[in-house]
């Protein structure tokens, strides 16, 4: 079971990780802390908690298929971590997406 806590301190190691101009690791970090965001809610919306990817997206898709779009589109981008090394403009893309989502999902408030 994820915790905000946990969520957010992937969140800060991400951030650390950007920090460094390591832009590969960071984007893993920012999907990691996109699948706890999404494990998160569908936990405290549905009282679901996926075991893996395919449980996450069939979940995302039937519950909230806005936020299954985004992921589904941008999926390809954590599969190429795998195999790629990612540019800074990549990763900030992710970074943006996973931090509209914490706001969005009231994880942490706009300041």
């Amino acid at each position: 079971m994820i915790t905000k806590e946990q969520l957010l301190k992937f969140k800060k190691s991400a951030d650390k990780v950007f920090g460094d101009g390591d832009y590969t690791s960071a984007t893993i970090l920012y999907f990691k802390t996109w699948f706890a965001v999404q494990d998160f809610i569908l936990l405290n919306e549905i009282g679901q908690s996926p075991k893996d990817h395919s449980e996450r997206f069939r979940l995302l898709k039937k519950e909230f298929p806005d936020t299954y779009k985004e992921l589904d589109k941008e999926f390809s981008t954590y599969r190429d971590t795998y195999s790629k090394i990612l540019d800074k403009e990549t990763c900030k893309r992710i970074k943006e997406i996973v931090e509209n989502e914490i706001i969005k999902r009231s994880i942490i408030k706009n300041s």
